[in-house]
């Protein structure tokens, strides 16, 4: 059951809606719930990589904080003075806070919606509005990891004639390193014609072209449209009553904490971790199948 085999459209409307609640959401509660539940699937999603790359993000929205809180003077708890005499105040860095967080749960679940769509349903999706655009956004894509792949092996064969660029002086390093970005240059170029080529002897761009396609809209994914649809429901229940509403100018002030505000922090925290309880209970599946084989 895992959510990358639910029907692309369903995958388009789950990211898209919880990339737009990453940003507008900017209440504390709301805020923690991203930036945890899109840490934890970006975890499950890419494993140790992506471990590393959302600790990484830690520091940067601290540095952020500190930066955005020295160069914007606003709020009335002044908390210190920095060296040109500038106050810097709560309201300036718990902002600051906030937008570097926000930042980093919307790259989190970035990565993931990078991990869960593949090429063929970027094709599948965008095939009959523009097949231009599908094939222009499916080679880009699949260049990336070509790129990562090719930059290793010419690195690997360099480095085996003295030419890598950890080997040598530091200009020497640098005109090593210049070599390889043109190698690289060169071969992506190469590569794009080739796709082109190979496209256009195949037919694409023609009128009248169809596509083939595996993706079928079964009972499975309208059940989970359904969830979403209430999730989705619930969301804009708390757009309209305010409670991810939240003033930081001249002063930290949101609305009352009371049993709705935990119903919405529920629906919300259930909404984003949906995909990744799907998978866990996939997996808890499959191994109590496998236990009674």
């Amino acid at each position: 059951m895992k959510f990358s085999s639910y029907h692309p459209v369903i995958n388009l409307i789950y990211f898209a809606a919880a990339l737009t609640g990453i940003i507008l959401f900017r209440h504390p509660v709301f805020l923690a719930i991203s930036f945890a539940a899109s840490f934890a699937w970006s975890v499950k999603l890419r494993g140790k990589r992506g471990l590393i790359f959302d600790l990484c993000l830690v520091p940067l929205i601290l540095l952020y904080a500190g930066v955005y809180a020295s160069y914007n003077h606003f709020g009335v708890t002044d908390l210190a003075t920095d060296f040109i005499g500038n106050e810097i105040t709560l309201e300036s860095i718990v902002y600051g806070l906030v937008l570097g967080t926000t930042t980093a749960a919307f790259l989190m679940m970035f990565s993931c919606f990078l991990a869960v769509f593949s090429v063929d349903k970027i094709i599948y999706l965008f095939g009959k509005i523009s097949p231009r655009l599908s094939l222009m956004l499916s080679v880009a894509l699949r260049m990336f990891g070509r790129v990562r792949v090719r930059a290793s092996q010419t690195e690997t064969a360099r480095r085996g004639l003295g030419k890598g660029v950890h080997q040598g002086s530091l200009w020497q390093r640098m005109k090593n390193g210049v070599r390889e970005l043109s190698i690289l240059i060169t071969w992506m170029l190469e590569s794009f014609f080739e796709s082109g080529f190979s496209m256009k002897s195949r037919g694409c761009g023609l009128r009248g072209r169809t596509a083939y396609s595996i993706y079928r809209f079964d009972n499975r994914d309208r059940s989970l449209v359904i969830v979403l649809s209430a999730c989705l429901g619930g969301l804009a229940a708390a757009l309209m009553l305010d409670q991810t509403r939240v003033h930081y100018d001249p002063e930290i002030i949101w609305n009352r904490v009371t049993f709705w505000s935990y119903v919405f922090y529920g629906i919300y925290g259930a909404f984003l971790l949906l995909p990744m309880g799907l998978e866990l209970l996939g997996q808890w599946r499959f191994q109590r199948k496998r236990k009674n084989i």
